[in-house]
């Protein structure tokens, strides 16, 4: 069975590091924000072993600001979300971000935004998020999609 708990940000980077950013250090694996007192950190365990993680960060996304009922309200980005490649398709992405909304709309937030890697897409299309832009490359990682979700 999988249990969604919090995690550290250290928790995380193994996980990025297998998923997201193959063959580059862990310290490369740490982003901006990891550490805010607003951050905060998923897992997904099947035992004692973490199988997938992803962070949610307070963060407003200028861009974003075009939408009228966005304006008034903070947002959360997603960041690093990651599931180990021996568990994909197994809905630890879905428990991530189920449990996240849940967190999230006990804060009163009303926005959840992230890139999306292309081939995720469909994926967060299925969990009813939006694409908000056009096809736009993040150097050393690829093309993505700017995606929301109102709460």
């Amino acid at each position: 069975m999988i249990a969604i708990q919090p995690i550290t940000a250290r928790e995380t980077l193994s996980v990025r590091n297998s998923v997201l950013r193959k063959g580059r250090t862990l310290e490369e694996c740490h982003f901006s924000g990891d550490e805010l007192g607003t951050t905060f950190h998923l897992g997904a365990f099947e035992k004692d072993k973490i199988l997938g993680v992803a962070t949610f960060l307070m963060n407003k996304d200028i861009h974003l600001n075009k939408i009228e009922d966005i304006k008034l309200h903070y947002c959360y980005q997603l960041r690093g979300m990651a599931v180990l490649e021996i568990a994909q398709g197994k809905g630890i992405g879905k428990k991530l971000l189920k449990q996240a909304e849940q967190i999230l709309k006990e804060r009163n937030i009303k926005v959840l935004w992230f890139n999306s890697r292309i081939g995720a897409t469909t994926f967060y299309e299925k969990m009813s998020y939006d694409v908000v832009s056009d096809v736009f490359d993040i150097p050393t990682v690829g093309n993505h999609y700017k995606m929301m979700k109102l709460l």
